[in-house]
């Protein structure tokens, strides 16, 4: 069989036509118009109007809804924040999975609380989320890597992810001595590193573009002596 090869890009420094026109950051704007955010249009749990939200970006076209920034913190209270992918919610919260010892993973043992947000461009819309992560189960986590493509499985076992890399060539050899190891399987074992966590709400806050910046902002708040009720408050854009 032959294998077709497909040329990668290298990013240079050398200089282009767009060096030459200056970017001016402060002048890139848009106003949003697109829609308004009432009290009386919205659900009484957060979590039904998220997922409300997300089948409207979904439905929208917009490429991998379910892309989110996750930010953590270490015990000292340092940050540091990426892209994940959502990979379910629930009244109980928002899953994601990770490599348990990456820095978020270390992050997260040594301090649970999260932020998540999510932005849809085209809907003029962004959800911010607080909560507290909790490790899934050993069965949960393997019930999903399970389902994940071949080539992502044996990147979970390649790749000692944040850690430094000396040279490309071992994160590739590491993945070519995993597909001679697993050639004649379907699936691989779950990596003892990897797993999923839950991350449980208690403030969600949903914010629609408006014009001149008069942004609509509602924010839910977890009734502490009542985990299943919220209250929806209004905050200035």
């Amino acid at each position: 069989m032959t294998r077709k090869i497909v040329p990668i890009r290298r990013i240079t420094n050398r200089p282009n036509q767009m060096d030459e026109k200056k970017i001016k950051i402060e002048d890139l704007r848009e106003d949003y118009n697109l829609a308004v955010l009432e009290e009386s249009d919205v659900f009484e749990s957060p979590i039904r109007q998220f997922q409300k939200w997300f089948k409207a970006a979904h439905d929208t076209k917009i490429g991998e809804p379910n892309i989110m920034t996750l930010a953590t913190a270490t015990k000292e209270g340092v940050p540091s924040a990426r892209i994940v992918l959502l990979k379910g919610v629930s009244e109980e919260g928002f899953r994601f999975y990770t490599n348990y010892n990456s820095r978020k993973g270390q992050e997260l043992k040594e301090n649970p609380n999260v932020s998540l947000v999510f932005f849809w461009e085209a809907l003029q819309r962004q959800v911010r989320i607080q909560g507290t992560a909790y490790p899934l189960t050993e069965e949960q986590s393997t019930e999903y890597f399970q389902s994940r493509p071949k080539g992502s499985q044996i990147g979970a076992w390649a790749s000692p992810q944040s850690e430094v890399l000396n040279d490309r060539n071992l994160l590739e050899n590491n993945v070519a001595e995993l597909l001679e190891k697993y050639a004649e399987e379907d699936q691989l074992p779950k990596p003892p590193h990897w797993g999923g966590y839950i991350v449980k709400p208690y403030k969600i806050e949903f914010w629609q573009g408006r014009s001149s910046r008069l942004h609509d902002r509602l924010l839910y708040t977890l009734v502490e002596l009542d985990p299943k009720k919220w209250t929806i408050e209004r905050l200035a854009p």
